[in-house]
């Protein structure tokens, strides 16, 4: 599950990404936008600034903005950053890889395969949607997911 962090996490990412490019905003700006407690935000944004997506500057002229285009940030890569790995049990993740302690062959573990195809499904989805994608689904961009019958 989608922990609070990565949820304002991705909801400060969609905010950053909703300013023109290279404008920049505060904190406090952010949290108040999105109902986000601001304390809890500076830390979140401190993540994401030092995993290289966000840039921060001090000053009156300051505040945060994305450090690359909303367009060449993935949804997946805010998440690892924020919640780690996507997999739902550590023998199934790819870049967190550890077996379980009761398992006797992880060749054959079906809970085991079941993550493998769960992690998969995420994974498919969140690292092939686009920061620039998530902020323009508040906009007419549900369309694309509505299917007439």
């Amino acid at each position: 599950m989608l922990t609070k962090k990565a949820k304002y996490g991705l909801k400060a990412m969609v905010d950053l990404a909703g300013l023109p490019p290279g404008r920049s905003t505060f904190v406090a700006e952010i949290a108040e936008r999105n109902g986000i407690p601001k304390k809890f935000l500076d830390a979140i944004l401190g993540e994401l600034r030092n995993a290289g997506l966000l840039n921060s500057k001090k000053g009156k002229s300051g505040g945060y903005m994305l450090a690359q285009h909303a367009e060449g940030i993935t949804v997946g890569e805010i998440i690892r950053v924020l919640d780690g790995p996507l997999a739902p049990i550590p023998c199934a993740s790819r870049s967190a890889f550890s077996p379980c302690q009761d398992c006797e062959d992880i060749g054959r573990c079906e809970v085991r395969m079941m993550m493998l195809e769960v992690r998969e499904a995420i994974a498919g989805v969140l690292d092939h949607r686009t920061l620039a994608e998530m902020r323009d689904l508040g906009g007419d961009g549900m369309t694309s997911f509505v299917y007439q019958i």
